[in-house]
């Protein structure tokens, strides 16, 4: 009996069902998931932002003392300056303003990830050391995307869908000429990192570093090493915490 038209057959539907497999597991990937968010930001914003009134940059790397920070989008504009942070998640979403770690529920998996608004918080100061303008200006934003649901009440700064495009509208107040817009566009411009795939492998190796315990860092404030130290009194006495060694002129602290 011959064979060849049964080989011939199930080579030509794995000719389509391994890439089909490869990219369903590429779309699943955290990193390609970061990517479709951003892009979804990158279009609302494009259909629904004046491009003369709200200066916008991506994905922009800047150098900081503990080594880079990447922000996903930045809109400069005459009433402020917004920096976006975006998540594209599924499932229900579980956080508070100062919670460390919020939580993402998605069918009976459990999952903890940082607190969006603190790990914006590190964008802000790495802009307002960049641009040297007041820190009540700049607005930190969170822009869930792909289906979540908030199961807890969450800050208006925390939105879902073209729900960031509503907040930064809310900001009527100019506190910045054109020209002052202009002047901060040009500064990130020539001081941000070439957005190139060596950049993002030099934040990534970044990020590794500051979450290795016995690694070396520096101060995001003043520069001064970090130093573990431990607490001695309290609910908390015992635990170890990354201390900075400028204390009490600097109290920057971080989690071990």
């Amino acid at each position: 009996m011959d064979f060849s038209p049964i080989i011939a057959q199930v080579w030509g539907m794995l000719a389509w069902f391994i890439p089909a497999v490869v990219l369903i597991g590429l779309l699943r990937s955290p990193w390609v998931k970061g990517i479709i968010g951003e892009l979804l930001v990158r279009l609302f914003a494009h259909w629904q932002l004046d491009q003369q009134t709200y200066r916008r940059l991506h994905n922009v790397t800047l150098d900081t003392p503990d080594g880079t920070t990447q922000i996903d989008h930045v809109f400069l504009s005459s009433y402020g300056i917004f920096v976006l942070e975006t998540k594209n998640m599924r499932g229900w979403i579980f956080g508070s303003e100062k919670q460390a770690h919020w939580t993402q529920k998605l069918y009976k998996r459990t999952y903890k990830f940082q607190n969006p608004l603190r790990q914006n918080y590190k964008h802000l100061k790495a802009l307002e050391a960049t641009l040297g303008v007041n820190p009540e200006h700049l607005h930190s934003v969170i822009s869930f995307v792909g289906g979540s649901t908030f199961k807890t009440d969450m800050p208006v700064n925390v939105t879902q869908g073209t729900g960031f495009i509503r907040y930064i509208k809310s900001f009527q107040q100019q506190v910045f000429s054109e020209a002052d817009v202009d002047s901060m566009l040009q500064c990130l411009q020539t001081g941000r990192r070439a957005p190139t795939l060596a950049t993002h492998r030099e934040h990534v190796q970044n990020l590794k570093r500051r979450s290795d315990p016995t690694a070396e860092r520096q101060c995001p404030k003043c520069g001064s090493a970090m130093l573990i130290r431990t607490v001695k009194s309290g609910a908390k006495a015992g635990q170890q915490f990354w201390g900075c060694a400028g204390f009490p002129k600097c109290r920057v602290m971080q989690s071990v």
